[in-house]
């Protein structure tokens, strides 16, 4: 096997923006070989266009990743739909629902369910990007939150069902900024600034990383302290 080949290699849903993006240019700056897959956008890292809740998708795009690569050492699913749901439980329609659900929680098992083979000959890692929404959450956010707990139990049961050879971990963040906040917003969190994707990015290559060997099913919240701060109003 070439140099080129021996190398690892990861496989980022969600890679083309955001906290997908950050990860991705963190594993090719520690000297991975990256794939990004995502349901549109560009990327200076293989692009794989792929909707993670369409079977076809995900398996074209393990099966392309593995064309080019060789091998798949981690697999980081990022991907999803974020924000409030479109209304009150009362009004949300099963279709917003059901697309909720099929991007943020079945796109992972999708990924996971076509990636694990290559993972485990290559005694490999995967990491789930969740969110404190699956602790804590606001009105209307049913179908959001739902689907991040599932994120969080999808993550151990998979670190037991794969062990020991594959690892798998969960990412929950909080508040990463992606616009100008203000300085309230910052104060208001225990370390005294909003998250970055950066914060997240870290954290993720550590997790697929030879040196968290001895950490599997568990979830990490990274969101400066503001699920530990008791809030009265």
């Amino acid at each position: 096997m070439s140099s080129e080949y021996s190398k690892k290699a990861a496989l980022v849903t969600g890679g083309a923006r955001g906290i997908g993006k950050a990860i991705a240019a963190t594993l090719a700056g520690r000297g991975w070989r990256v794939a990004v897959a995502d349901i549109q956008g560009r990327s200076p890292f293989l692009f794989l266009p792929c909707d993670v809740s369409r079977e076809a998708d995900v398996r074209a795009a393990v099966r392309k990743a593995l064309g080019r690569f060789g091998r798949l050492d981690a697999l980081v699913n990022n991907a999803g739909i974020t924000g409030p749901d479109t209304g009150p439980v009362e009004k949300l329609a099963l279709a917003e629902w059901n697309r909720r659900i099929g991007v943020n929680l079945t796109g992972m098992f999708l990924m996971a369910k076509h990636a694990v083979p290559h993972l485990r000959a290559a005694r490999g890692a995967i990491v789930n990007i969740a969110s404190t929404r699956a602790l804590q959450s606001e009105p209307h956010t049913e179908a959001y939150a739902a689907a991040k707990g599932g994120v969080v139990a999808l993550t151990h049961a998979l670190a037991m069902s794969l062990g020991p050879r594959v690892r798998v971990n969960c990412i929950s963040p909080g508040w990463i900024a992606h616009r100008k906040v203000g300085r309230k917003d910052h104060a208001q969190h225990p370390v005294g600034r909003v998250g970055r994707d950066l914060d997240v990015a870290e954290l993720a290559a550590y997790l697929v990383s030879d040196a968290a060997g001895f950490v599997t099913g568990q979830n990490f919240v990274v969101d400066g302290g503001m699920t530990k701060k008791m809030i009265y109003v």
